[in-house]
């Protein structure tokens, strides 16, 4: 892999610079855009590895900021959108038509349609350094990754001998098509070949991705589905979706709790939630959830409680740098992005103060200390953690550009 790289050093012009010591890991690098400097930075942890000028889009057609990954990577391709114009060594961040790309114009100034266009040589060498899941943030101003301590964070503590999702119930994730529903976690193991203390576990190799971010309704949606379904009304696979059977199953359960819903005229309420709780013996209604993702497909995801919901929690993103086995340890960094809500979308989330969550300050520690995630589910993602993998905390949750195919894409404002 180094080989491939020094190979390129000779080819790369003034305006960009390749640190001769590269990562032994791709997965672990990071790739950072400046709007307002026009440049493009990969990090290896702390240490930045190549820089090089970018021109990103010009009005009307602006790149946008956020927190992105590599979805796929084509040494030719041609727009979908633009007159079939050439995109060489193109790397994709976004299934909408945002990516990284070579160009034969990079002024150092905004001009593109919204991609981030790199001069030909730097970016034959960024492809060459790159995997699909690879980071990259984009923000108006410099951003540089600083490690990051703090005890809500994951470590490979785990103990060797639990087998992986069997003993929490968590709730499915969104399938990648109705017709092809994530399965629940079950709690029988009775079927195990043998003791688990006999097996040998190997480390995961594979990078996760991780979100955590408020409820929303879709989250509200499957946690009555599942809830219902264990108290016997058939509410279909737990989905996030009103379908008829959902719809069945909840006017059945307000039917024989009649009096519990006088002058509830919403089919999903915060009164509905809490009595559906209530009769399965689970205490409040969580108001967040952490997803998991790999390979850019769901996993799971599971309910966390979020402190002091009246104040954002702010756009924070976090990477693995490294793990020691042995000692547990997670060597974690991370970044704080802005991002001003919108009043509509602070009314919507209920959220009455952002203050918190500006860049300044310590709010990375702030909003990490007011996430409390089950202990179940903190061991189950311990034991898929591995370097490279990643974290997203938001209030915004899953945007659109996230779907099939993708990591968490998270578009901040500001």
């Amino acid at each position: 892999m180094v080989s491939r790289f020094v190979f390129g050093l000779g080819l790369l012009s003034a305006t960009a610079l390749v640190h001769p010591a590269f990562a032994a890991d791709v997965r672990t690098l990071q790739i950072f855009v400046s709007k307002n400097n026009q440049s493009l930075a990969v990090y290896d942890g702390t240490e930045v590895v190549a820089t090089s000028k970018v021109s990103t889009g010009k009005d009307g057609h602006t790149t946008p900021s956020g927190i992105f990954s590599v979805l796929e990577k084509r040494k030719y391709h041609e727009s979908n959108l633009y007159s079939a114009a050439p995109m060489p060594f193109m790397q994709r961040l976004t299934w909408s038509g945002i990516a990284l790309h070579e160009s034969n114009s990079v002024p150092r100034y905004p001009a593109s349609h919204g991609c981030v266009r790199m001069p030909g040589a730097f970016a034959k060498i960024l492809y060459g350094m790159t995997e699909p899941g690879i980071p990259v943030i984009i923000s108006d101003g410099e951003l540089a990754p600083q490690p990051i301590d703090h005890p809500t964070l994951f470590h490979p503590d785990a103990p060797a001998a639990m087998p992986l999702l069997s003993d929490v119930e968590l709730r499915p994730s969104m399938p990648d098509s109705p017709q092809k529903p994530v399965q629940v976690a079950m709690n029988d193991t009775a079927a195990m070949p043998m003791p688990m203390a006999t097996l040998e576990i190997e480390p995961p190799t594979e990078p996760i991705s991780i979100l955590i971010t408020r409820r929303t309704l879709r989250e509200t949606v499957i946690d009555i589905q599942t809830l219902l379904n264990q108290l016997g009304f058939s509410a279909g696979d737990p989905d996030g979706l009103l379908g008829p059977a959902t719809v069945q199953a909840v006017t059945a359960f307000k039917t024989l709790r009649s009096g519990e819903f006088a002058g509830d005229r919403s089919l999903i309420s915060d009164r509905l939630l809490k009595a559906v709780y209530a009769a399965a013996g689970k205490g409040e209604p969580a108001n967040g959830v952490i997803m998991v993702r790999r390979a850019f497909k769901p996993v799971f995801e599971a309910p966390v409680t979020i402190a002091d919901p009246g104040m954002a929690l702010g756009t924070h993103f976090f990477t693995l740098h490294a793990i020691d086995e042995k000692a547990g340890t997670a060597d974690w960094l991370g970044i704080t992005l802005e991002n001003n809500l919108s009043r509509e979308t602070m009314k919507r989330l209920g959220i009455s103060n952002q203050e918190s969550s500006i860049v300044t300050g310590k709010p990375i520690a702030r909003s990490l200390s007011r996430i409390s995630i089950p202990e179940e589910t903190r061991r189950k993602i311990d034991a898929l953690i591995a370097p490279g993998s990643t974290l997203t905390i938001s209030d915004t949750g899953l945007g659109r550009e996230t779907g099939e195919g993708t990591n968490f894409i998270t578009i901040t404002r500001g």
